[in-house]
C-alpha cells in the first residue's frame, strides 16, 4: 500500500507548482517517489507472472519524470502533479500496447490498451478489430474485464471519430470500435483504495484482466 504522505506530497504540490516550493520539499518528494517505486516492483512481481513479457522490468524502466515538458504548452506549471508509470515489455517510451498507472489525489485510475498510435499503426489495430471482431469482443465483455473496466473500451469524442476510416463502412458490425484513434480501458481508484494494504493487489487484479486486450492489440501490430 502507499503512505498517506505520498498522497499529501501531491496535493501539496498542487498548490505549490514551482521550483522555490520543490527544491525546499525535495526529500518529501524523495520519499513519495520512493514509496510509489516500491508499490510499482511489487505490482511487477506479481503480474509477471501473468505476463512473462514483462519480468526483466525495473520500476525506472516505467516511472515517468515528475517534470513537465513545458516547451510547447501555455502552462509553465513545472512539475506534474501525479506519478505515472507505462508498464510495456519496450519500456516507457513504447507506443505498443501496454498497462498504465495514474496517482493524483482525487484523479487516481489503473487501465491500459494502445493510446495515439501513428497511423501505420492504428491501421493493423483497425484491421484486427475488423477480422476477428469475435474474439475481441470476447475479450471486452468477459466477466473479469467488465468486472473493473466497467465502462468498457472509451469511446469519447476525444478518443474516436465521428465518420468510418476511409475503406470501412458505416454498417460494419465493428464500426464502434474501428472509428476508435486509441484504444484503451480505464478504471479510476479511489483515495482508500491507495492506502489499503490491497492496493498491489488490487492493479495487479485489473492489470490480469486487461491482458487478453494487450496480447490482442500487440499480436495486430505484429502482422
Amino acid at each position: 500500500m502507499l503512505q498517506t504522505s505520498t498522497l499529501q506530497f501531491l496535493k501539496q504540490l498542487a498548490k505549490n507548482n514551482n521550483k522555490e516550493w520543490f527544491d525546499a520539499n525535495r526529500k518529501k518528494y524523495e520519499a513519495a517517489k520512493e514509496d510509489f517505486t516500491a508499490s510499482l516492483q511489487t505490482i511487477l512481481s506479481g503480474f509477471s507472472k501473468t505476463d512473462a513479457t514483462l519480468v526483466s522490468l525495473a520500476p525506472k524502466d516505467c516511472l515517468f519524470r515528475i517534470n513537465r515538458d513545458i516547451r510547447f504548452s501555455k502552462d509553465k506549471s513545472p512539475y506534474k502533479t501525479n506519478f505515472g508509470a507505462y508498464i510495456n515489455a519496450g519500456g516507457k517510451k513504447s507506443n505498443t500496447g501496454g498497462y498504465y498507472l495514474h496517482l493524483q489525489p482525487g484523479g487516481s485510475f489503473v487501465g491500459g490498451g494502445i493510446y495515439q498510435p501513428d497511423a501505420d499503426m492504428l491501421k493493423k489495430v483497425r484491421q484486427e478489430i475488423d477480422y476477428n471482431f469475435d474474439e475481441f469482443k470476447s475479450i471486452i465483455n468477459n466477466k473479469k474485464f467488465k468486472a473493473v473496466y466497467t465502462k468498457g473500451i472509451s469511446s469519447d469524442s476525444e478518443w474516436s471519430l465521428t465518420r468510418p476510416p476511409k475503406g470501412y463502412d458505416e454498417n460494419n458490425p465493428a464500426i464502434e470500435f474501428i472509428k476508435l484513434k486509441s484504444v484503451v480501458a480505464m478504471s479510476p481508484l479511489s483515495d482508500e483504495q491507495l492506502t489499503d494494504k490491497k492496493f498491489e493487489a488490487t492493479i495487479i487484479k485489473a492489470f490480469e484482466a486487461l491482458y487478453p486486450l494487450i496480447v490482442f492489440l500487440n499480436k495486430a501490430l505484429q502482422g
